[in-house]
C-alpha cells in the first residue's frame, strides 16, 4: 500500500491543498546549478503568485497561498537531492495529501533543453530524487513536470553535468523552460491534469524526443546528485 492510499477515506487535514515540489540542493554553491531548476520553477510561482516560500517546515522550505483559484503549498527540500522524498512524505503524511493533488517539478537529461514533459506516473529514469520520492511514497503514480537540460555530452561524468551551471548560450534556453513548467502548473490546477498534458506535452511533438538516458552511472555518494 503506498502513503497515498492510506489517506483515500480521511478528513484531510489540509483539505484540498495542492503540494507543489520543486526538486533542488539547498545551498549558494547549488543554486544557478542545472539540477536546481525545479527550485526556479518553485521561486518563478512564488513570485507571481506572491506567496512567501520562507516557513521552514517538514525539512524544506515551503509557503502557502493561491494560484487559479486552488490553494497550494510550494515546497523545496533541504534534504539534498538524494533525500528528497523524506521531506516529501512529511508534509504528505502531516496534510494527509492524496495522488491527485501532488506534483514534483524536476531538470531532467533525457529532454533537450527548453522542451517540459507531464507524466502521471513512470521510473525513476535514473534520477536520484524521484528515485526516493518513489521509494518514500511506496508508488511511483505520482505527477511529474520534467524540466529539459539537455543530455550529457560525452566525456562529462552525469554528476558533474547536472552539477553545472548553464553556459551563457544556453541559460535564454533554460529560462523558457523553466516558464514553460510554471505554466505546466498553472494549466494542472486550473485545467486538470488531462487538459495540461494535452497543451504541454503536444507542443513537443514536432521535434523528436532523444533517446531516454538511463543515469544509472549517477554518482551515489555525493548527496546532492
Amino acid at each position: 500500500m503506498s502513503i497515498f492510499d492510506r489517506f483515500q477515506n480521511q478528513e484531510k487535514k489540509g483539505k484540498d491543498l495542492f503540494l507543489v515540489v520543486g526538486l533542488g540542493n539547498p545551498g549558494s554553491q547549488y543554486e544557478q546549478t542545472k539540477h536546481n531548476i525545479g527550485f526556479h520553477v518553485i521561486d518563478k510561482l512564488a513570485e507571481k503568485y506572491g506567496i512567501c516560500v520562507n516557513q521552514l517546515k517538514f525539512r524544506a522550505m515551503v509557503g502557502e497561498g493561491e494560484i487559479k483559484g486552488r490553494r497550494v503549498m510550494l515546497m523545496k527540500p533541504l534534504t539534498y537531492m538524494n533525500l528528497s522524498g523524506e521531506a516529501v512524505r512529511e508534509a504528505v503524511n502531516f496534510y494527509k495529501i492524496p495522488q491527485d493533488r501532488f506534483v514534483v517539478i524536476f531538470d531532467d537529461t533525457s529532454l533537450p533543453l527548453s522542451h517540459v514533459r507531464i507524466r502521471e506516473k513512470g521510473s525513476h529514469g535514473g534520477h536520484n530524487g524521484i528515485r526516493n520520492i518513489i521509494d518514500q511514497m511506496g508508488t511511483d503514480e505520482f505527477w511529474r513536470i520534467k524540466v529539459g537540460i539537455g543530455e550529457k555530452p560525452n566525456g562529462w561524468d552525469l554528476a558533474d553535468y547536472v552539477l553545472a551551471k548553464f553556459g551563457k548560450d544556453d541559460l535564454p534556453l533554460a529560462l523558457m523552460g523553466e516558464e514553460k513548467a510554471a505554466e505546466a502548473v498553472e494549466l494542472i490546477l486550473s485545467r486538470g491534469i488531462q487538459d495540461a498534458m494535452n497543451r504541454i506535452n503536444q507542443r513537443a511533438k514536432q521535434k523528436k524526443e532523444p533517446k531516454k538516458h538511463t543515469q544509472e552511472g549517477e554518482t551515489q555518494q555525493k548527496t546532492e546528485v
